[in-house]
């Protein structure tokens, strides 16, 4: 369990805890500890456990010339220093925050090169570092890079070996039935994949990277091993499916293992399938062992012999419409007979020398002489011959509308045929009736089917070589669904519609002399379809053995289950060799079973399994709401999700029960491994479960309990879940993809224990919206002994008005001697174990400069400096009482940010947060960012576009550009105000009445000699110039505008006022960094509904304290609505999913 600890400043020491520069990169001499004052020291290396969005470096920037700008004549004229030490002064407010807050346009440059490759995870930044050096950038679209594999992947063995099959068993509606419950299936775990693989980049990995990252390393490596094990049994049913078609359909006469040496021909073809199985696993591992890029080569072919086995499927509908094509079937009675061993479909035929038995006489009798012993069936059924395929146009789909289940070694029997019954028949061996092989009902062709709509990961697996994974993920996916729906349900009615019930009953084709019964439907040759299935499958099994290896490496690599590491490791050049052999072994183990009705079942155990986790990953996040939750994809919804994962859970029962609990067992058994082994947490959804929605669950229980109390065990229980939830969440800070603001309020009370600002707390309320930590705290001076019933008061005030703006929280009231250490112990100790804040929301001090404001601008400044040590960010608002109540609506507006810095991506996160609330909803984001003289503003707003669409975020950019122009009279002005104001209150020794009337004397003084220079120098209202997308002839035009001789000169505005150049000319570069940027905001956003600023960080020097004060002043002049932003010094937004 981590330690916590309260600093408590010595007497009279409350301010003199120093810091230095804020955020993750920063220098931070500890507390009691003087600021170090060399400014150049070297910053403290970022932490090994941060996790950067993005690498940013103090290089030039791409968008300028690399030239440094050109010195004010002005700066360079007061003094003797190096104009180095005046460059960008326009940003002069930020500078001491540069080494860990880079400007937009550093961070930007960044961008230049982005691509959606899998970069800056930590858990993968290592291993593909020397491989994304290499990597072209990708080319494929939607079409090529989605659509097409999902087909090839969907379409295969199932379709050519058993679709006709489920057909002749199940019945057309049955069927149609069938193929609705697998592709509904699909399609809605299309839905939920769509929106986690459009949350951000998804490195390659598919469903098991999807997995882990929202559910956690547990759910990630249990699901992630079954999917591996589906992949792996589906190369063996390909396999299977390919030895299938070869030994019945193309070479039957190749079996190595005969009838009579196997007791049966049934146990003689499973020994034939096991044989040439393994042979061909051997031949196929050997392949990808050596040539794995002849076989991604290769699946073009492989898809286009699918897709003109369909097309001649189709043909060969429209065709029998017009001429059916002349297949006899012979049929004894109304049993269905197999014609490998005999031609002639009669018992005896006419010839010249008179009437002679034929070959099917000599089967059933036991002689070729007309008077011979025959079976009993035989001597009393006439034998006919109907059309097996009697067109489109027969009427045929009447008779097949309807299921017609069998037991194993039934007759194929056809309806409506008169048939002699015979008195205990006998079911004879070797005699030629087609028979079942298996038993047929409902759920088991639900197992045997579902294999033939798996395949929907082929595009998520992808995602690294496609040109923009977030849309061609979804709509490739979900097209190719849509594809292979209709290519499913149209066969089963056009099936139902061509063949004959017993043909479509007869597995083997043995009714047609053992040939293939799609085939003998498709034009122009049956042998369109043999070969391009036998050709299809192979290559299922190819890719099958391709990428089960990858994702078992991807899983080893990962660490989650230790004893598979060693299935990491491979050859030079990273394919996964043992890997592949375990793969092989598994394959093999599938071969031996050698029924493809056998395997199909397993593997849809675990496909089922993966989509249900699929779904359940959607819904989960998409409940939570958690911030980094922005899908691309808006056709998503908790209930679809939720359907999904229902489905795919009673699919795997209606399959197989026991199969569904094995598979469950084997997934318990792996996710229990991993927990015990302890592994950490890689920004999944489940911390957030365990630690927000159990103690949202325990307060709900507690609040809506009955008002008896008996003292039942109920009661014990939730305090035992909130105290297990709790010790599994602290393990330190959560994952950027989990981070959310949990938030102190920082409240303010009057004389009378009353809140001061209380639509801080609505502000709070739109803020969180209920979900995670929110912790209201306020102090009382004072000693505890004295001041307990005026803190009893205080609590029961605020948490009344907690409960009507409806904040679902937690009050925390301190009584402390001073003001300043309570609001330290606030920040230092609030919350609970995990259970901590990570944000400090307070009101600006309006009233700062009064000296006997209870809030004052010391306490404000040290507060910000608290929550910089403690690397938690402060949103500070500004004329708070003007923000919106819970019951107001705002309509059409803006919500702007002004992204001046970079510290963590919260300033893009808040207005995301805020316009989930109703009150904010209809508003829009438009962010503005600054560009200096020496960038370039269309490559920097294109390079920021492409920034937020990869965040997730739907916002106007606009890029401002500012002059480098020369610091105005009114700067200087306004900074000689401030620092005559500042030295007066500190040297002069007045009362308290005396020092309010010499401040407002100086304030009345200065406004007069301000209105007087502006008189003489004839200065313009706005010296600022906001510009778009500098030009050479631009910039020299305002250079030399600044030097025009007409001009009053620097040293002119010197001889006006003498004491300027006495001033500290690093407040004055403040000052006018304040001023224009203030100018700036105005000039576009004065009309916003909110303005979200960066916040600059407290000066190093505890001299200009309250310099920093008037600073934020200025910035922020003249703005209605204000959150000034500070972040933590920790990224708090990602692109990766």
């Amino acid at each position: 369990m981590s330690r916590r600890f309260v600093v408590t400043p010595a007497a009279g020491g409350a301010g003199d805890a120093g810091l230095g520069p804020e955020g993750g990169g920063g220098q931070r001499p500890s507390p009691g500890r003087a600021p170090d004052p060399d400014p150049a020291a070297a910053p403290e290396p970022p932490r090994a456990d941060a996790l950067p969005i993005l690498r940013y470096c103090r290089e030039p920037s791409r968008y300028g010339d690399g030239v440094p700008r050109e010195s004010s004549p002005f700066m360079h004229s007061v003094d003797g220093d190096s104009e180095s030490g005046f460059e960008g002064r326009n940003m002069a407010l930020f500078e001491e925050e540069m080494d860990s807050n880079p400007m937009v346009s550093s961070l930007l440059n960044k961008l230049a090169n982005y691509t959606n490759l899998s970069q800056g995870v930590v858990e993968h930044e290592e291993a593909e570092e020397s491989r994304r050096r290499e990597a072209k950038s990708p080319r494929m679209g939607t079409f090529i890079g989605v659509y097409l594999p999902c087909l090839q992947n969907i379409l295969g063995v199932i379709l050519f070996l058993r679709l006709t099959w489920v057909v002749g068993a199940a019945g057309v509606l049955e069927s149609l039935l069938i193929v609705f419950m697998c592709c509904t299936c699909t399609m809605l775990t299309a839905i939920s994949m769509s929106a986690i693989a459009t949350n951000g980049v998804v490195p390659a990995g598919g469903s098991y990277y999807m997995i882990s990252r929202s559910l956690g390393p547990e759910f990630g490596g249990a699901v992630g091993l079954c999917f591996y094990l589906g992949t792996t049994f589906a190369g063996a049913m390909y396999i299977l499916g390919t030895i299938e078609i070869f030994l019945t359909y193309i070479s039957p006469g190749a079996a190595v293992v005969q009838a009579e040496m196997a007791g049966s021909e049934d146990a003689a073809m499973l020994h034939n399938m096991r044989v040439y199985g393994t042979c061909a696993l051997a031949l196929m591992a050997v392949v990808v062992f050596v040539g794995v890029k002849y076989v991604n080569k290769l699946a073009l072919v492989f898809l286009a012999c699918v897709v003109l086995s369909i097309l001649a499927i189709y043909a060969g509908v429209i065709k029998t419409a017009f001429g059916p094509p002349d297949i006899p079937v012979c049929l004894l009675g109304n049993r269905t007979l197999s014609r490998r061993s005999f031609n002639v479909c009669a018992k005896v035929h006419n010839t010249g020398n008179g009437t002679v038995t034929t070959t099917l006489w000599v089967l059933f009798c036991n002689s070729s002489l007309p008077g011979a012993t025959c079976d009993e069936y035989f001597a009393q059924n006439n034998v006919t011959e109907i059309q097996g395929i009697p067109g489109v146009a027969s009427g045929v789909l009447l008779d097949n509308l309807w299921s017609a289940y069998a037991d194993k070694g039934a007759f194929v029997e056809k309806g409506g045929v008169p048939s002699a019954p015979v008195p205990g028949d006998s079911r004879a061996s070797g005699l030629p009736y087609v028979l079942t092989d298996i038993m047929t009902y409902f759920t088991m062709l639900v197992g045997i089917y579902f294999p033939s709509v798996t395949g929907i990961m082929a595009g998520s697996n992808r995602s690294g070589d496609l040109k923009d994974a977030q849309k061609s993920i979804p709509t490739g996916t979900i097209m190719a669904i849509v594809t292979t729906s209709f290519i499913y349900l149209s066969c089963i009615v056009l099936f139902g519609a061509c063949i004959e019930g017993v043909v479509l009953r007869d597995k083997f084709g043995e009714a047609l002399q053992g040939k293939l019964v799609i085939g003998m439907l498709a034009w122009p040759s049956p042998w369109v379809i043999v070969i391009g299935s036998f050709f299809s499958t192979c290559g299922a099994g190819l890719q099958s053995l391709t990428g089960a290896p990858r994702l078992l490496q991807a899983i080893a690599r990962d660490g989650i289950v230790p004893f598979l590491q060693v299935f990491g490791h491979g050859k030079a050049n990273g394919e996964p060799t043992w890997a592949l052999l375990l793969t092989a072994l598994i394959c093999e183990a599938g071969i031996l079973i050698a029924s493809l009705d056998s395997v199909a079942p397993i593997l849809s155990m675990f496909f089922l399994m993966c989509y249900m986790f699929v779904n359940l990953a959607c819904a989960v996040q998409t409940l939570l709401r958690a911030p980094n939750w922005r899908p691309r994809f808006k056709y998503y919804h908790w209930a679809l999700s939720f359907l999904g994962m229902s489905l795919c859970l009673a699919l795997m029962f209606i399959c197989s029960w026991y199969y569904a609990l094995f598979a469950m067992l084997i997934a318990g058994c792996i996710y229990k491994y991993i927990e015990y082994r302890g592994r950490t947490r890689s920004g999944d959804g489940i911390g957030v479960i365990t630690s927000f929605q159990l103690r949202l669950w325990n307060a709900k229980w507690w609040q809506q309990r009955a008002e008896k109390e008996w003292g039942d065990g109920i009661r014990g229980l939730s305090l035992n879940a909130a105290r297990y939830a709790l010790l599994h969440v602290e393990h330190g800070p959560p994952h950027t993809k989990n981070w959310r603001p949990q938030v102190l309020v920082m409240l303010s009370l009057d004389e009378e224990q009353g809140v001061k600002h209380p639509r801080l707390l609505s502000f709070t309320t739109q803020l969180k919206a209920g979900k995670g930590l929110t912790i209201v705290g306020s102090v009382l001076e004072g000693t505890f002994l004295d001041k307990h019933a005026e803190a009893q008061r205080a609590e029961e005030n605020i948490r009344s008005l907690m409960s009507m703006e409806k904040m679902k929280g937690f009050c925390q009231l301190v009584v402390s001697c001073t003001r300043r250490d309570g609001m330290s112990h606030l920040i230092q100790s609030a919350g609970l174990g995990g259970m901590r804040h990570n944000t400090v929301l307070m009101a600006w001090p309006q009233s700062w400069k009064q000296e006997d404001n209870p809030f004052s601008w010391k306490n404000f400044v040290d507060t910000v400096r608290d929550t910089t040590a403690a690397q938690q960010a402060l949103l500070v608002a500004k004329n708070v009482d003007l923000f919106p109540q819970n019951q107001e609506r705002l309509g059409e507006g803006n919500i702007d940010v002004w992204w001046v810095v970079h510290d963590g991506g919260l300033l893009m996160l808040l207005p995301f947060l805020l316009r989930q609330h109703k009150v904010w909803r209809k508003c829009r984001m438009r962010i503005f960012t600054v560009a200096q003289e020496d960038d370039n503003s269309i490559q920097m707003k294109k390079d920021l576009q492409m920034f937020l669409y990869h965040l997730r975020i739907s916002a106007e950019v606009e890029v401002v550009e500012m002059v480098e122009n020369d610091i105005s009279a009114f700067t200087y002005e306004k900074t000689l105000v401030m620092e005559q104001r500042s030295q007066m209150l500190k040297q002069m020794q007045l009362s308290r009445t005396e020092r309010e009337r010499e401040a407002q004397l100086i304030h009345d003084r200065n406004t007069a000699s301000h209105s007087a220079v502006a008189a003489r120098t004839q200065a313009p209202s706005s010296p600022d110039k906001v510009q778009m997308t500098w030009t050479k002839e631009k910039l020299a035009a305002e250079k030399h505008k600044s030097r025009d001789p007409g001009m009053p000169g620097f040293k002119g505005l010197f001889s006006l006022k003498p004491e300027w150049g006495s001033l500290d000319q690093a407040n004055v570069r403040r000052m006018h960094t304040a001023v224009k940027l203030n100018g700036v905001v105005l000039s576009k956003s004065q009309e916003a509904q909110l303005v979200l600023l960066n916040m600059p960080g407290p000066p190093r020097n505890r001299q200009g304290d309250e310099n920093y004060m008037e600073f934020l002043e200025v910035l922020t002049e003249g703005l209605n609505r204000v959150l000034l932003v500070r972040g933590s010094g920790r990224e708090v937004i990602t692109i990766y999913s």
